[in-house]
């Protein structure tokens, strides 16, 4: 019988190998395993043994039986991961672009700017975060330390969505509603850039549209001070404009930081440009998201992303990124 075991393990394991996909194992499991199965023949006659014998052969029964659910199992792992390479395969989809000797197309402006400073902040360690578009007054003002009759609010002329309580719902002004989904979400330390979408009600001109684009920064850590969001914003100068540029902070006022700056850059001919709203995350916005103020301290900062993108190519109306003009976006 010890023979008779022995030689049914290696059959088992070569009609294990046989099998050519999941259903084909199921039925080699069933026959090797199943209660018709030998091991289950061998098991019915443990009883009429003696007590010696049975010890031994049960103990070779369950052997047996170990090595082949290891078998089965491990072919079923296989198999399971070609099926599903097989699937990929036939669902993939090539989305290679061939140069048939014109040129086919090519990022926008906006998007090369966009991707050109997440690789920039993701380098300095910053993890890129996303929200939706459309937001709750919570979440775009009061979270964000605006009371409901803050004179700060006429600031953003702001488009409301019918949907809910009057003026509940809106279409996001700013980004900086998805640094407080982050902080309510994530413990720090944070190390995050929120670029997107955001709407005003503006009429379109040459540095105004009604939709643009934002891209903010937020670090939430202990000991964080306004020396560190001075030296952070020296080094994206020095990375994204080039080592003759450099930056300066003036004092402002935003509801959601204090103290609040201007930044500003110095260009390589000596003028000074203001770009971007920044400062030290404002005690209330900690608090509305659940942080300690006293234990955790952090720095924000936004830019106009299509802004940047004028800049760095020497656009001087905002409208031409948005007119779709391919003899404009060509050249970039």
């Amino acid at each position: 019988m010890d023979m008779d075991l022995d030689a049914h393990l290696t059959d088992a394991a070569a009609a294990v190998a046989d099998a050519s996909d999941l259903d084909a194992l199921s039925v080699v499991d069933t026959d090797l395993l199943g209660k018709k199965s030998l091991l289950a023949t061998v098991r019915s006659q443990l009883g009429e043994m003696e007590p010696d014998r049975r010890k031994e052969v049960g103990r070779r029964v369950n052997e047996v039986r170990t090595g082949i659910e290891r078998l089965v199992a491990q072919r079923r792992a296989e198999l399971a991961a070609g099926a599903r390479a097989g699937v990929l395969e036939a669902e993939r989809l090539d989305l290679t672009e061939f140069d048939l000797g014109r040129r086919l197309g090519h990022r926008h402006v906006v998007t090369q700017t966009w991707e050109r400073l997440e690789d920039l902040f993701v380098g300095m360690g910053y993890t890129v975060a996303e929200g939706p578009e459309i937001e709750d007054e919570w979440h775009n003002f009061g979270a964000l330390n605006f009371p409901p009759d803050h004179p700060a609010r006429d600031m953003y002329d702001t488009l409301y969505v019918d949907y809910g309580e009057p003026q509940s719902t809106l279409l996001r002004t700013h980004t900086s509603p998805v640094q407080i989904r982050v902080m309510e979400e994530q413990e720090p330390p944070i190390y995050s850039i929120m670029p997107g979408r955001v709407f005003r009600s503006d009429t379109a001109d040459s540095t105004h549209m009604p939709v643009f684009h934002q891209i903010e920064g937020l670090v939430v850590d202990r000991g964080i001070t306004f020396g560190d969001l001075a030296g952070t914003l020296e080094a994206f100068t020095t990375a994204y404009f080039g080592s003759g540029f450099t930056s300066r902070l003036r004092p402002s006022y935003f509801p959601f930081t204090e103290p609040s700056a201007e930044f500003d850059i110095r260009r390589p001919d000596g003028s000074w440009l203001e770009l971007a709203g920044c400062g030290m995350v404002h005690p209330n916005v900690l608090a509305s998201c659940g942080l300690d103020p006293e234990e955790w301290s952090g720095f924000a900062f936004g830019f106009g992303l299509d802004r940047l993108a004028l800049m760095r190519h020497g656009i001087d109306d905002l409208r031409e990124l948005f007119r779709n003009d391919h003899r404009f976006l060509e050249q970039f």
